[in-house]
């Protein structure tokens, strides 16, 4: 009898174990998710080449604007610290609404409906506008977070670029999940 009870016991152990362990687990992957969209972010600024009018002065920081609700929490302040890019420092703002002209070069929204398109037309040329989902690059965004096999991926909208004055490295479109004309 003894004998019987044994393997059902580690069983029973385990799978308490993970009814406490899974929501963690969930937490855990968000978290990772939006570091990985951090970095990603850092990257996107390495290639691409921004008109000069992005920017309000010659030694502006470059901007990662983050619009509306900010899912990354503390992920993207750690990831931009003490980072230049083409001797620009990199800097982190929150914002609630679009932001004036010069201010932002990059946008992340996680913002989804019928407004994003009035906010991606408002910010205008100079701005590398990121988002999540298939929507976003359909409304008119750049470039379009995405997970598959629990990867993060990225789509990009090479039109959206080009009337926003932005060059995107062919490194970038490379290793982009799709390419959109």
């Amino acid at each position: 009898m003894n004998r019987d009870r044994r393997p059902r016991l580690p069983l029973f152990w385990t799978a308490s174990a993970l009814l406490f362990v899974s929501p963690v687990g969930l937490y855990a992957q968000a978290a990772l998710e939006y570091e990985v969209k951090a970095a990603f972010l850092l990257n996107f600024a390495k290639f691409v080449d921004w008109p000069p009018n992005a920017f309000a002065a010659p030694r502006s920081p470059l901007a990662i604007c983050i619009l509306g609700k900010d899912p990354f929490g503390h992920a993207i302040d750690d990831v931009v610290q003490d980072e230049v890019i083409d001797g620009r420092k990199v800097i982190v703002r929150r914002i609630s609404q679009a932001p004036p002209a010069h201010t932002c070069q990059i946008v992340f929204t996680a913002e989804t409906g019928r407004e994003i398109r009035a906010i991606l037309e408002s910010l205008g040329p100079g701005v590398l506008t990121v988002g999540e989902g298939d929507a976003f690059v359909h409304e008119g965004g750049i470039i379009s977070f995405l997970i598959e096999s629990r990867h993060v991926r990225f789509d990009v909208d090479r039109k959206a670029a080009e009337l926003a004055d932005l060059k995107l490295s062919s490194r970038l479109l490379a290793v982009a999940r799709t390419v959109r004309r």
